[in-house]
């Protein structure tokens, strides 16, 4: 189950430095593969905050609906791995879907309450509950590897609603691991980096690009304090119209309760999804 790949395994594998001269802090990153340069910029501030890294690849079928891409998924490791190196990984965990869930779907799944049938939870039902499992599970699995060592996981911001539900299961399950977040990484024209990004034709591509400067827009108009009910209308009007894109939602929510922000003191994020041809995609933007 485990694949390792650099020194920091080696040395141990060696006895060259013995893991019990001090406790290691580890860093996590946890992927389904077809890595890109979001997830290098995890890998990468991982390596600098950690003595060891270790990045999980699994596609898990418990966050796929029935009708989703779970079979055409990328399934890329000889790249990823490749990838993986190169921005400091130390060890890959590559589990199969029958180490994970031996006899099939687990009995027992964490449950992702109300934040989890919000947006995505609400477009892909069941969705978040499968996340969190998986993630409980690498928790549990890495957890006693690490000892008396600190466990850091580092999650992108990019995917804004899963990471705050990790960051509540992690305090409701009273979690020894540390969430780091880690901001969106953009192309340099503004698209939000995702795997689901290479299903994009040329011109898909291209239009995908009114998601984030849309929410530019909202950002700018919110700084300025002119943002309004009729401005965020205007910006699903401007998304739903593009050739080749189907809005699933846009909202304004304080980035706590991804409820309508209540004051002034609340830091606010900008959502959005929405099908670019057959591709769904997701994006979000702080704009306060």
């Amino acid at each position: 189950m485990l694949l390792a790949l650099t020194t920091a395994s080696r040395r141990r594998d060696t006895g060259e430095t013995p893991a019990a001269e001090k406790p290691l802090t580890v860093g996590y990153v946890a992927t389904m593969g077809a890595l890109h340069d979001g997830h290098a910029t995890l890998i990468r501030r991982a390596r600098e905050q950690n003595d060891v890294v270790v990045l999980s690849i699994f596609v898990n079928p418990l966050q796929f609906g029935p009708n989703e891409d779970y079979d055409r998924y990328p399934r890329t490791l000889e790249a990823d791995a490749a990838l993986a190196t190169e921005a400091g990984v130390d060890v890959i965990f590559a589990p199969t879907v029958e180490e994970m869930y031996p006899g099939g779907d687990p009995k027992i799944t964490v449950v992702s309450g109300k934040l989890g049938t919000l947006f995505e939870g609400k477009t892909r039902p069941g969705h978040f509950d499968g996340v969190l499992t998986v993630v409980n599970k690498f928790f549990n699995i890495l957890k006693p590897l690490v000892g008396e060592g600190t466990l850091n996981a580092y999650f992108g911001q990019k995917d804004a609603q899963q990471l705050a539900l990790i960051q509540r299961m992690v305090k409701d399950f009273n979690h020894q691991v540390t969430i780091k977040p880690v901001p969106v990484v953009r192309a340099d024209d503004g698209l939000a980096l995702s795997s689901r990004n290479q299903y994009l034709s040329a011109e898909e591509r291209e239009a995908a690009l009114v998601l984030s400067r849309t929410l530019a827009t909202l950002r700018e108009k919110y700084i300025t304090g002119s943002l309004s009910a009729e401005d965020v209308a205007q910006a699903r009007t401007t998304i739903d119209s593009t050739d080749g894109v189907r809005l699933d939602y846009l909202e304004v929510v304080d980035t706590d309760t991804f409820e309508a922000p209540q004051s002034e003191q609340a830091r606010v994020l900008a959502l959005v999804a929405a099908y670019v041809g057959s591709t769904r995609l997701i994006d979000n933007m702080e704009i306060n």
